[in-house]
């Protein structure tokens, strides 16, 4: 009688419906367990068998315990009950496709070896009957040795029978037999495990003996020394010379089990029917019409993320305003209230106001994997991305950067390949997001959108920025794949399921995990990112004589209040003043000398609250670096001012925008208002007023006044190549769950900007003259 919580692991292909029964066991009580160490998620639910309680436990989706990665090596080891912190599983189930026995029973194989009780949950029995396909369970059963029980998963069909046989094969416990290996090959495993040690399971020293290169070699390497690699060289060898060489031997009896065993118990047509699946393939995966619907697919996804985003993240925008508002009307000013405001919410909010882009897409991911679309995309562009080492399932990630490169680095955990998945990672950032906009818009309106130019030159430099990244993002792919990563290129296996209606409740579920995942992960590191800077900008907050910069501010912003009003009545007369009369009208009033001193003295009031915030990040630790750096800064084209701009958007390269209008004395620019002819009245004059500030400051520069084009073109090519997002480097240390690739990221990336830059200004030096 089972009295205590029963730990059932699930296993099997993907796209098997594997989530699907997860789900509709669990009834989406469930909860994520990240491992250290490796990039792996396995999803527990509870449910009843029967009476009994049941933790259920989601292993990732896999063809092979042949592990080739750490994250499979997770999988198997809890499976042999090598994790301390989890229960071997009491029940293993595996899931197959009834469609395809004849490969999915493989892996199934391979389970029946560990030593645990299974249970065959045979899933889609409705597509096998549309396809003609008739399976005999009970023969079936009696042919693999174990509980073979048939469910539409989606449906809810046949889990009660499956409830019921896991409970039975737990009371039971019966340790089920795997195909017979030749007998060489098992005298050969058993002196293997004499030699090696008798705590090692059996099972685990089989699968080091067969799969060639894999992880499960090299990690028992590593526990046991070299000396283990030469035992395992020498019964290989000595297989070999029986005529039972690795890996062959493994598939030869695995694959034989599985041909009897089906046979025994399926009956197929003779012809294969054609189905709706068929017919929708032979568009979507033509060369030329999959080619084309695949754009128009992709074009869907690529406009959703930029317009329907909008609405949401300018909502998440005013909330962040709001609060910030809320706090500074409530504390006083000092360093608590800035920290608090510009670090912690400011912080967060430039984190959280992406959070729409990551649902959208996630969305748009999960209705495209759950129909069965996704693989067809993968398959269509594999052709033009394994020219640069990358295989197909690499292209959407990088085309999902293009809005944000979080996103795009979260979508690759679709790839398999351990090598395609960290080049992906490392090339993501190198596509031109939504937030280097800005600094185009700003520099182009500046410097290239000048009177009597081209009316298409802007838009042209524009396309120019954005294809440095699809240009330059798979020539560095390729040299990864040659000296950091190199290896054999992967095989691009991928199976294409049946499509299928995707389920709201299983996206809006996708949608949650990864807005959650999104808002925990990396918003943790860009908040203290985010209070460094700020510290760094902040102090010192007292000039030579000892007074502070934000009680200076904060009397210089009170005294502009005070005269507001009568500065507005003043520039309209101003304004009205300079206005032509029409035929008729009486001459407009004119602005008296008086009135224009006191004109003249309101605007320096109101402009003497930016020009002190513009001194006191002069006199900050980063201004200060910023000065140190400028021989660094130099080659290209730049001076202190544009390097303090670059250093302080590092964390985000929004922040390049504000810092301008702060270290020219125009005030914190909105950087949506850049570009916008929606923005608010105010936020337009400042960005207006920071395009003209620039021009005026570069044109009295000796370098910039003459070389103003190649310098603004030398600043867009550094933020196009450089990694400056604190959340973008935050998530690739999660998602690699190591410190070193986030690092050589940064590294790769500022130098190939540097690089990149500099070549641009001096280029463009030498043609100008």
């Amino acid at each position: 009688m089972l009295t205590a919580t029963l730990t059932v692991a699930l296993v099997g292909n993907p796209n098997t419906g594997k989530s699907t029964l997860f789900n509709a066991l669990s009834g989406l009580r469930q909860k994520v367990g990240n491992y250290p160490g490796v990039t792996v998620e396995m999803k527990k639910g509870q449910f009843s068998a029967d009476g009994v309680s049941v933790e259920l436990i989601d292993l990732p989706g896999t063809y092979s315990l042949a592990a080739r990665s750490p994250d499979e090596m997770v999988a198997v080891d809890l499976l042999l009950g090598r994790r301390p912190e989890e229960s071997r599983p009491a029940v293993i189930v595996s899931i197959v496709d009834a469609t395809n026995l004849d490969r999915h029973l493989y892996l199934t194989s391979q389970l029946l070896d560990l030593g645990v009780p299974v249970v065959v949950a045979v899933n889609m029995i409705d597509a096998a009957r549309e396809q003609g396909i008739t399976i005999d369970f009970e023969k079936l059963s009696q042919s693999l040795g174990v509980p073979a029980v048939p469910i539409q998963a989606n449906k809810g069909i046949g889990l009660g029978e499956l409830t019921k046989a896991i409970r039975e094969s737990a009371e039971q416990g019966a340790v089920p037999n795997g195909p017979q290996f030749p007998e060489a090959f098992v005298l050969v495993a058993e002196q293997l495990q004499k030699e090696l040690s008798d705590e090692l399971p059996p099972v685990l020293v089989r699968r080091a003996l067969t799969d060639v290169g894999g992880y499960t070699e090299q990690w028992l390497v590593d526990h046991h020394g070299e000396e283990f690699r030469a035992k395992l060289t020498s019964a290989r060898a000595k297989l070999a010379s029986a005529g039972h060489a690795v890996p062959g031997v493994e598939a030869r009896a695995r694959f034989a089990w599985v041909r009897e065993a089906v046979a025994a118990s399926v009956t197929k047509p003779a012809v294969r029917p054609v189905t709706w699946t068929d017919r929708i393939d032979s568009v979507l995966t033509h060369r030329l019409w999959g080619t084309l619907i695949f754009l128009l697919v992709m074009f869907l996804m690529f406009q959703s993320i930029f317009l329907w985003a909008k609405p949401l993240m300018d909502l998440i925008g005013s909330g962040q305003d709001a609060i910030a508002k809320l706090v500074e009307g409530t504390m006083a000013s000092g360093p608590l209230r800035a920290l608090i405001v510009d670090g912690v919410i400011n912080g967060v909010g430039s984190v959280l106001v992406f959070l729409p882009q990551i649902l959208i897409l996630f969305g748009f991911i999960a209705i495209l994997e759950d129909c069965g679309y996704m693989a067809r995309a993968a398959f269509l562009m594999d052709r033009v991305m394994s020219r640069c080492g990358l295989s197909g399932k690499s292209f959407i990630p990088m085309l999902s950067s293009v809005a944000c490169a979080i996103p795009g680095i979260m979508a690759t955990r679709v790839i398999e390949n351990r090598r395609d998945r960290l080049a992906t990672i490392l090339v993501a950032p190198l596509m031109s997001c939504s937030a280097r906009l800005p600094v185009y818009v700003l520099l182009i309106g500046a410097f290239i959108a000048k009177p009597g130019s081209p009316s298409y030159l802007p838009g042209l430099v524009l396309f120019a920025m954005y294809m440095i990244g699809f240009t330059v993002a798979p020539l560095v792919a390729l040299t990864l794949k040659r000296t950091l990563l190199r290896g054999a290129p992967p095989v691009f296996v991928m199976e294409l399921p049946a499509y299928r209606r995707p389920k709201i409740g299983a996206v809006l579920r996708r949608m949650f995990d990864a807005g959650k995942a999104f808002t925990i992960r990396a918003g943790t590191i860009i908040l203290a990112a985010m209070i460094v800077v700020w510290a760094l900008l902040y102090f010192p907050y007292k000039d030579g004589e000892g007074n502070s910069y934000p009680e200076r501010i904060e009397q210089a912003e009170d005294a502009a209040k005070e005269k507001a009003d009568r500065l507005k009545e003043l520039k309209e007369k101003d304004e009205a003043s300079k206005k032509q009369p029409e035929a008729g009208e009486p001459i407009p009033p004119q602005l008296s000398d008086e009135e224009k001193a006191e004109l003249e003295k309101l605007e320096e009031t109101a402009g003497q609250a930016d020009k002190l915030n513009g001194e006191w990040k002069r006199n900050s630790i980063l201004g200060r670096a910023g000065l140190t750096m400028e021989p660094v800064f130099r080659p290209l084209g730049w001076d202190w001012k544009i390097g303090v701009a670059a250093l302080a958007s590092f964390p985000a390269r929004e922040v390049i925008v504000g810092t301008f209008g702060i270290l020219y004395d125009v005030g914190d620019v909105d950087p949506g208002a850049v570009g916008d002819d929606a923005a608010e009245a105010e936020d337009k004059e400042k960005a207006a007023g920071l395009t003209k500030a620039v021009q005026e400051e570069w044109a009295k520069d000796p370098v910039r006044g003459k070389y103003g084009v190649p310098v603004a073109l030398s600043v867009m090519v550094f933020f196009a190549l450089c990694c400056q997002c604190a959340a973008t480097l935050a998530v690739i240390w999660r998602e690699t769950k190591s410190i070193a690739w986030p690092a050589f990221t940064f590294v790769y990336m500022t130098a190939l900007a540097y690089v990149g830059a500099m070549l641009t200004f001096q280029v463009g030096r030498l043609v100008m003259g």
